[in-house]
């Protein structure tokens, strides 16, 4: 979870944040990320999974290495599709208790508390997520938590680059620990979105949730 030390660099405990189906926010609020002040690369016009392939065709090598990352995409296609990219579930693992497995609004408002962690626990995210049409290209994790309107913690992790396939990908973060004290405990808000190198957002998902002195009984 995050820290409440008010530190906003790459997180040491950051909060559990969602997956999630594509998002129904707004363009303006997916598009732009409020903490990403990286210089944005203009990149050349998209061009058709075939015209890829063809491009390459004499190098039996790279072309071998192209297709295993199209995986089962048609190839044949000659129009350009974008990719489709859904975050299906988050689970959070805590050694010694079952997992907590949530399915992600298709709003991307879970309305309500979402869930509860116990204070110090050990914990891993992890993200089912299923990419169809296209190969999705730097596709990142980030997420912003509030506490009494107070930012407490700000993280952002590369997941990868997907190629399109049947059966979703699964995803596990490393492992975090969710602050303890008097001063830790209590409800928090958070931000979560998926976004890749164009700065596209799949998923915009807020919600709320607690870090209490145990885990909730079940």
């Amino acid at each position: 979870m995050g820290d409440t030390d008010g530190k906003d660099e790459k997180h040491e405990a950051a909060p559990p944040s969602g997956s999630a189906v594509r998002d129904d926010a707004s363009e303006s609020s997916c598009y732009a990320t409020e903490d990403d002040e990286e210089t944005q690369i203009h990149l050349g016009p998209k061009i058709s999974i075939k015209e890829h392939l063809e491009k390459d065709k004499d190098d039996e090598s790279l072309r071998r290495w192209k297709e295993q990352l199209l995986g089962s995409v048609d190839v044949s296609q000659a129009e350009v599709q974008e990719p489709d990219v859904k975050i299906l579930s988050l689970t959070i693992i805590s050694a010694g208790r079952d997992d907590i497995v949530l399915q992600i609004p298709e709003s991307g408002n879970q309305k309500g508390l979402w869930f509860t962690l116990k204070e110090g626990s050990k914990y891993n995210l992890k993200f089912s997520i299923k990419v169809s049409n296209d190969i999705v290209c730097g596709l990142k994790y980030t997420n912003t938590v509030w506490k009494t309107g107070i930012k407490v913690d700000s993280s952002k992790e590369m997941l990868g680059t997907f190629s399109p396939q049947a059966e979703p990908y699964t995803h596990v973060m490393p492992e975090e620990v969710t602050p303890s004290g008097m001063f830790a405990r209590g409800s928090y808000s958070a931000k979560t979105k998926f976004v890749d190198d164009d700065n596209k957002c799949y998923l915009e998902l807020n919600y709320t949730f607690d870090i209490q002195k145990d885990w909730p009984k079940s």
